[in-house]
């Protein structure tokens, strides 16, 4: 905190006045914000096929995605939720973030829609049998559920929707005018080795593989 003032004092920044550039929130909104689940939360979780996570230790924040079909994020009552543990990169960042330090957030994002869902609150890692049980998906079992108490829990309007354009169709961004996961992978591996280089055979075997695994190998 005090590395940061100083930044803004030797640039000659000052601390803005927040309440006097933004109006304060409108009291509809305030008493929108709720510390349970109500029907129409619940509606929606039932609805919910993603999120993003957010969680923090010593080290810094993380965020992360979480994805499955609808319901996958399952209710256990009105002030906890649970949610699997699916394969990802395997970096874990978010499980040993809240081995520390137990507060989360949840970004909910619902195809199509023009709205937001926001749940803050704790969470703890579960290895229960039964618990992980009654999340299976197919035959696979996840090795580990995170279980949340609910702080608060509002929706959040979707105006960053409609600037971001994020749910029409001729926004899609275009494959091709992007580096692909193979040539990402030999850039970093020159990083690290000015000789080391990766041919197009080898970038094209990455491109399938990851096509292949992100599709497919889902559980």
């Amino acid at each position: 905190m005090t590395e940061n003032v100083t930044r803004q004092e030797s640039r000659g920044d000052q601390r803005p006045n927040l309440d006097a550039l933004y109006d304060p929130p409108a009291e509809r909104i305030q008493k929108a914000v709720l510390d349970h689940l109500v029907g129409f939360h619940v509606e929606y979780l039932k609805a919910a096929t993603f999120f993003c996570l957010a969680t923090g230790s010593e080290r810094g924040f993380d965020a992360s995605p979480r994805g499955g079909p609808p319901g996958f994020v399952r209710v256990l009552d009105s002030r906890t939720l649970v949610y699997a543990d699916w394969p990802g990169n395997n970096r874990i960042e978010s499980l040993r973030n809240l081995e520390n330090d137990d507060r989360l957030g949840l970004l909910f994002l619902f195809p199509g829609l023009e709205i937001f869902m926001r749940i803050n609150g704790r969470g703890r890692i579960s290895t229960d049998p039964s618990l992980l049980a009654t999340l299976k998906e197919g035959e696979r079992i996840p090795k580990t559920a995170t279980v949340v108490s609910i702080d608060e829990v509002l929706l959040h309007c979707g105006k960053a929707i409609n600037r971001a354009k994020l749910w029409e169709e001729h926004f899609r961004i275009d494959r091709d005018t992007l580096p692909t996961v193979g040539q990402m992978l030999a850039e970093v591996a020159r990083l690290g080795d000015a000789k080391a280089s990766m041919s197009e055979d080898q970038i094209a075997q990455v491109n399938a593989h990851y096509q292949h695994g992100v599709r497919n190998d889902l559980y």
